[in-house]
């Protein structure tokens, strides 16, 4: 904290002139009795047990239980990890095994501060959950010295909760998810309680502040709850929090806002009275809301529990360090030693701290946790934290419906989220409490609300929705529907997030860190399969031609394709019959991250719904009434990817079946974007010869591709026609005023208004019917000397037809009249 000096360890926050009176809507309990003698003995004993665990797992490589004075080379070589946080997370974890014992309730612990992974580790061991998934971490002496020496070394366990953490659903990482990860595990599991804990740096990002609001969400008749958990240790990495600067009166005025009782566990003298009689409370206040919802007699706006649990940062470690506070500051937030490697006084200093928790009175002579300890630890296995098959084993298949019952007429112009809108009404009644939709204020905009005819939403703040049973999720918060798209998926359900396509990039980082716990699941042996994310991505930017700019950003498709080969699927279905088939594989398939980008608004059914589940299977293929002569022996390949790039490329086959008839098109639609790598690059890559059937082995391609030029270079980068014969990609243009979507700059920069029409935005990007065929004569012209002759004037005539549309749209305020007809080839 550079030119920041502490007072006092500890530091309470300033008053604020908030009323007094404010108090009154915080919860008072009487803690005296919480815990019996023996119950309090048993509860001090676990948490110096669990807290001597974690801090010798920072520091100590031998000698784990200090069977002999600690020396240099008992120490780590890397002293890695974080302390500050450990005693906090200890704490309710042994709390949350008593009230699991006394209670039975079923409950899981997610970490929002998952950098205190050697907390969780700790009292994993003690409750003999890790050995249950680790047998080389047995409850004994070779087990609890394994467990010390291999945190956060090369091969042990990391140094934050992932998905090799027994338990968890939850990494840590990336702060401000755990509170919406902990409402969608409890959606639709009503007999399940989630305890998060909430770090007060993690409660002052943008993502936590909404996701306070997510028991709004909750239907307490058929879900469960959660119990939130701030923990206010007061300090960040270097600086106090905001909520650690907060008085009594400013926190409780805030959560009394949002709608919760606010309990305050601070009796640091009696920490374990305060916080037994308090989750007991919380705990109760649950049941008697769960209860009336139950019962038929649902209270109106209920106030759930909040704890706000405030204990010193780096709890019981050293006070004091070369005259500068370490507990209950800054400087216990990672190593509160860093050089007891080397520094005699901090080796000393180390001696004394292990030394205060006296771990020969916790274990006995095998290293096994002494009775004591045993006596917090839920009886029944099935029970412990680390052991609930919701975390680690609990997918439950959803019934897809067939979907082509659904399929429509082959000819027809229709909308696919129309058309899966209505299918998706099946799979909500197939699948009442499996399935659910995650919507940011969008279900409407973006077509599928035909789901609505059958089942409502369920923000239980709204009479409108209240205790209906609805399946959809709307709140106006990209982050919060990804965070409980997370939890709900995570604990075995499946779940569904439609978007607009540029606002889908507000949780990408999120999405990165959700796949990256799938990896660490799918690599560790006990880890079950888990439900795909999946993302519908609609109003396409050619369709935000009347947003403007901020509304057009494809770039979430990069996010997908830069995620490991093994979750990432991208789909682009072109018509309405590909997207059912789409959506029906992806809410099939397990453990990937499914991207399906298409349009809302109705365009032409190419292909019936037999030809689009073949087409679908296949992830691309050539579509021969577009092409001549069947697509045989073609002079020039052009690539459709996208609804809308698709139909300009059809449109550009007829101007060139009518302009140039001698030359031969070939026209190729590719709906799995993952099958365009190299071979072995992803599982759905084609093998080269596969790839040369459809793009030949050496005749020039054109691609209209919806996305970024440089993402399908990057797919595209290694086949054998990239590096033979130069495979053409349309590159689109950003003019200075105008809201084109693409950055890669080609030409002239020119400006424009801000509203423009489709076939503008067609026009401007590069991506038009008119740029498709001028490029498919200059390249296909060169070995068809019957076009070859006439490439320039060609080119030229259809040049010519962007600048005519253009001045028709500027004109009259449309795009010319039967612009968006289906093309036909007669």
């Amino acid at each position: 904290m550079p030119g920041q000096l502490l007072a006092q360890a500890n530091p309470p926050p300033d008053p604020s002139h908030l009323p007094d009176s404010i108090l009154q809507y915080s919860i008072q309990l009487n803690t005296q009795n919480a815990l019996s003698p023996q119950e309090l003995k048993d509860m001090q004993t676990f948490r110096r047990a669990a807290d001597y665990i974690a801090a010798s797992m920072i520091f100590l490589k031998d000698n784990q239980l200090l069977d002999r004075k600690i020396a240099f080379d008992d120490i780590k070589n890397r002293l890695l990890g974080h302390w500050g946080t450990c005693p906090g997370l200890i704490l309710v974890y042994a709390h949350l095994n008593r009230l699991i014992r006394k209670t039975g309730q079923d409950m899981l612990y997610v970490v929002g501060p998952g950098h205190g992974a050697p907390a969780i580790l700790s009292c994993l061991w003690l409750e003999n959950s890790l050995s249950v998934f680790f047998p080389a971490y047995p409850r004994d002496k070779t087990g609890l010295s394994k467990l010390i020496g291999d945190f956060s070394v090369p091969g042990g366990f990391p140094s934050h909760v992932n998905a090799t953490t027994p338990g968890s659903i939850h990494e840590g990482g990336e702060l401000g998810y755990a509170l919406a990860v902990s409402f969608g595990a409890v959606m639709d599991k009503p007999d399940l309680v989630v305890a998060c804990v909430v770090g007060d740096g993690e409660a002052e990002t943008g993502p936590t502040a909404t996701a306070w609001h997510a028991f709004k969400y909750i239907d307490p008749a058929e879900s469960g709850a959660v119990l939130p958990i701030v923990h206010v240790n007061g300090f960040k990495i270097s600086e106090r929090t905001i909520y650690g600067t907060m008085d009594d009166k400013e926190i409780t005025a805030l959560f009394s806002g949002y709608g919760y009782q606010v309990r305050f566990v601070e009796d640091l003298p009696n920490i374990d009275q305060d916080l037994a009689a308090s989750m007991e409370w919380a705990l109760s206040e649950i049941h008697k809301i769960q209860k009336a919802a139950r019962s038929g007699h649902a209270i109106i706006k209920p106030r759930w529990p909040v704890l706000i649990l405030r204990t010193p940062k780096g709890w019981g470690g050293p006070k004091i360090l070369h005259g500068e506070f370490i507990e209950g500051s800054f400087r216990s937030h990672q190593v509160p030693l860093p050089e007891a490697k080397s520094d005699p006084e901090e080796l000393a200093m180390l001696q004394d701290w292990l030394d205060s928790y006296n771990p020969h009175e916790l274990f006995d002579k095998n290293g096994a946790p002494i009775e004591s300890v045993l006596n917090v630890v839920p009886k029944q296995e099935d029970k412990k934290l680390g052991q609930r098959k919701e975390a680690n084993d609990g997918y439950t298949r959803l019934t897809v419906p067939d979907w082509m019952s659904k399929g429509v007429e082959k000819g027809s112009q229709q909308s696919c989220m129309k058309v899966v809108g209505e299918w998706l009404r099946d799979v909500v009644a197939e699948n009442p409490d499996s399935f659910r939709i995650f919507s940011p204020d969008e279900l409407v905009s973006n077509k599928l609300d035909a789901v609505l005819r059958d089942t409502g939403r369920d923000f239980q703040w709204d009479a409108a929705s209240r205790g209906k049973g609805g399946r959809v999720i709307e709140i106006l918060s990209e982050h919060t529907c990804q965070g409980m798209l997370q939890g709900y998926t995570l604990t075995g359900r499946t779940g569904l997030l439609p978007s607009y396509e540029a606002f889908l990039g507000i949780i990408a980082t999120m999405m990165v860190q959700y796949s990256k716990f799938v990896k660490i699941s799918r690599e560790t042996t006990w880890r079950e399969d888990v439900g795909s994310l999946n993302y519908v991505e609609t109003s396409t930017w050619t369709r935000q031609e009347h947003n403007g700019f901020s509304h057009q950003n494809p770039a979430f498709i990069g996010s997908v394709l830069n995620l490991k080969p093994a979750a990432a699927r991208v789909y682009l279905p072109p018509d309405a019959n590909c997207f059912l088939s789409t959506m029906a594989h992806c809410l099939r398939a397990k453990n990937y991250v499914n991207l399906m980008v298409g349009s809302k608004q109705e365009m032409p059914v190419w292909l019936s719904p037999e030809e689009a589940d073949a087409h679908c299977v296949a992830g691309a293929s050539v579509w021969k009434f577009a092409s001549v002569d069947d697509g045989i022996n073609p002079d020039v390949v052009l690539v459709g990817i996208g609804v809308e790039m698709t139909f300009e490329v059809i449109a550009a086959a007829a101007l060139l079946r009518k302009y140039s008839p001698e030359l031969r098109v070939r026209v190729v639609n590719v709906t799995d974007l993952m099958i365009l790598g190299p071979w072995g690059t992803h599982p759905h890559s084609l093998y080269d010869a596969d790839f040369d059937s459809l793009f030949t082995p050496d005749k020039p391609i054109h691609f209209n591709y919806h996305g970024y030029p440089i993402e399908l270079k990057g797919l595209l980068f290694g086949r054998r026609n990239w590096t033979g014969y130069p495979l053409k990609v349309t590159e689109k243009r950003e003019p200075r005023l105008r809201p084109s979507t693409y950055v890669l700059s080609v030409g002239r920069v020119l400006g424009f208004v801000l509203t423009l029409g489709v076939m503008q935005m067609l026009l401007e990007n590069n991506t038009s019917r008119y740029h498709v065929a001028a490029a498919a004569v200059r390249k296909g012209g060169v070995s068809n000397p019957r076009v070859q002759m006439s490439v320039h004037k060609l080119a030229t005539q259809f040049l010519h037809f962007v600048r005519k549309d253009k001045e028709y749209i500027l004109a009259n305020g449309k795009d010319p009249e039967g612009t968006f007809d289906t093309p036909s080839f007669k």
